[in-house]
């Protein structure tokens, strides 16, 4: 005796060697003897074989028409055997049964099981739904099909335009353009990005990488919408004093300048004044809600997407031969430069001059400095302003910035296809930087110690165990030597700093604070600050690696020096790029070395980097570690 039975959802048959009440044991077909259920037993036959029973009944299945077994059965369950018996007009040959239950058994649409061997009819409604979804299934993997091979001959598919972002950046692996991509991609052995290149859908690498961060941080756009103008207050004070600011030459958001009067008996008023769009733009406003949802500028080489619209920023900044609304800080020093004392106030500033680091540093350095130098506007206040800065950074017992550090400015000419891109090394730790990041440092620290004692809400920056982060409590900050440090300089591009710029316009004019200490739109506000200026900061150094390799190609660079950061790791000395080299041997930290490069892919933002020899050290390491922060 045979039997024809169903294990792990599949039908198997074989040779029954013992029949008990309750399970037989059976030798299939290939051999293997298993224990079956009796439940589990669909057909008893004696022939034929069971590897002919099933070889035949697959090949009787092939030619059932499942429509018209379901137009020839009735509304009421039945069993296989049933409708084997009515289809052929007899009783059935167990081979003829078997082909009956695989092809109701492989069309679950038109059959629904219920029970070993037993089904029912779909209804019709339910039928006509689901062979109308068949139906779009099958037209989706034809449009599969044909989307993949377009994609695969380079050219791209119309469907994928409206949605080509979302294919590149967050792709939905249920959209059948996503599949044909993805299968596409598996038989030509390219990535996503590099096949829709290869189809013309990418515009330039640049645009590939600015897309991904507009994609996920700014999907309705850069767009600001609408908002009331912010109009300055018309009432405020003119300062007596003339400002200046210091800033490089792409800087149009100036948030802060400097001020240097002489004051009667000896010694000096200097003032810090920050550019005060708190107060035109009211914690409610639209425009606050802008300042809200971008929480800060976003840098690029070549580009920028400011945190506020470029109209109120024109209104505010410092720019040179107009009156602007400013937060100042005035702190009066002696001759030997201690303070004697110093008050904050809100006032009309007028600003004489935008100094530009270019075009005062040749005139303005330590050798200028200690050689007398040339005489050139703003030359005495700076001065001032410098030999402040020493006392300044002498009591913290911190140097402001890290000479061995350099930065790197970014100029890209877009005139040129793409860009031309220029890279500029700029050591740190010059007197400019260093009266700049001192007086800033002071505004900051003295801004945030005034609120804490006013027990007014605000959020710092604290460091304890070389860690940063911002928080609503006034603690040190111990890289910078200060017991406490605000961020109230940068209104204009970064929201915390609006944020305590309304809090000290409110302490200073006596009335109540938008936030308080508990205030879950300050701490919402502040997380959300952190993580997001934090992302923009990544994506601002991921793009100045893209252009570092866009240099390299454009100068046609093939060897060049680095220094060792780690195993496998070098940093090259010209640009602020580290890149991976694997056949780097075993050496110590800032050695210097000659390497290979090639292979420069500007989608994936990598290079090949081959060690060539060690070199000798040079004879001066500026800007070997690369740039480090610089308080503002």
């Amino acid at each position: 005796m045979n039997v024809l039975f169903e294990e792990d959802g599949a039908f198997k048959a074989g040779a029954v060697l013992a029949d008990n009440a309750t399970s037989l044991q059976v030798e299939t077909a290939s051999g293997r003897r298993v224990k079956v259920k009796a439940a589990s037993v669909l057909l008893r036959f004696a022939a034929p074989a069971p590897g002919e029973l099933l070889e035949r009944a697959q090949a009787g299945s092939a030619g059932i028409d499942e429509a018209f077994l379901w137009e020839a059965c009735g509304e009421a369950e039945f069993g296989f055997e049933e409708l084997a018996r009515e289809y052929y007009g007899r009783v059935a040959e167990p081979a003829e049964a078997a082909a009956i239950l695989l092809r109701l058994h492989a069309a679950p649409v038109y059959f629904h099981r219920k029970g070993k061997g037993r089904f029912r009819k779909a209804p019709p409604e339910i039928l006509k739904a689901a062979l109308a979804g068949l139906e779009k299934k099958r037209q989706q993997a034809l449009a599969v099909e044909r989307m993949a091979g377009m994609l695969k001959e380079g050219a791209l598919p119309e469907e994928f335009a409206p949605i080509l972002r979302q294919l590149l950046y967050k792709p939905d692996r249920n959209r059948p353009e996503t599949k044909a991509l993805e299968q596409a991609c598996a038989e030509t052995g390219l990535s996503a990005a590099r096949l829709l290149q290869r189809c013309g859908a990418l515009p330039s690498s640049h645009d590939y990488h600015l897309e991904r961060f507009l994609f996920e941080f700014f999907p309705q756009g850069t767009g600001f919408g609408d908002y009331a103008p912010a109009e300055p207050p018309r009432d405020l004070p003119l300062a007596q004093a003339r400002a200046f600011s210091i800033d490089d030459a792409e800087t149009t958001e100036i948030d802060d300048a400097f001020s240097v009067t002489p004051l009667e008996g000896g010694g000096w008023r200097i003032g810090i004044h920050i550019a005060a769009p708190g107060l035109a733009i009211r914690p409610e406003s639209a425009l606050a809600a802008i300042a809200r949802r971008r929480l800060s500028t976003v840098y690029l080489p070549g580009r920028k997407i400011t945190m506020l619209p470029e109209e109120v920023i024109e209104g505010f900044t410092l720019a040179a031969g107009q009156e602007r609304p400013a937060l100042s800080l005035y702190v009066d020093v002696g001759a030997d430069y201690a303070v004697r004392g110093a008050h904050s106030r809100a006032e009309c500033v007028a600003v004489a001059a935008n100094l530009r680091h270019h075009d005062i540093e040749p005139l303005f350095n330590e050798r200028t400095l200690a050689e007398g130098g040339a005489d050139f506007p703003c030359r005495e206040e700076l001065v001032r302003l410098w030999e402040f800065a020493g006392v300044l950074e002498a009591e913290r017992g911190k140097p402001a910035a890290n000479p061995l550090h350099a930065e790197y400015s970014f100029h890209v000419d877009w005139s040129a296809p793409e860009g031309r891109i220029d890279i500029v090394e700029r050591p740190r730790g010059s007197p400019l930087d260093k009266l700049v990041s001192e007086l800033m440092i002071l505004a900051n620290s003295s801004w945030g110690r005034q609120l804490a004692e006013a027990q007014v809400a605000a959020i710092y920056r604290a460091q304890n165990g070389g860690k940063v982060r911002m928080t609503t409590a006034a603690l040190s900050h111990e890289g910078l030597g200060v017991d406490c440090y605000m961020w109230a300089s940068s209104p204009l591009r970064r929201h915390v700093d609006l944020i305590n710029q309304w809090q000290l316009l409110a302490q200073l004019s006596g009335e109540p604070p938008p936030f308080t200490a508990r205030s879950e739109a300050l701490l919402a506000a502040m997380r959300d600050f952190e993580l997001t200026y934090a992302a923009y900061a990544d994506f601002q150094r991921g793009m100045e690696r893209y252009w570092c390799l866009r240099w390299l190609l454009q100068e046609g660079v093939a060897e060049t020096t680095a220094r060792v950061v780690r195993e496998g790791l070098v940093r090259l000395e010209r640009l602020p790029l580290t890149l991976r080299c694997p056949s780097l041997p075993a050496l110590e930290p800032l050695a210097r070395v000659a390497v290979a490069l090639s292979a420069i892919d500007l989608l994936t933002a990598e290079a090949d980097c081959r060690y060539l020899k060690t070199l000798a050290a040079a004879p001066a390491d500026a800007g070997a570690e690369g740039p480090g922060p610089v308080p503002d």
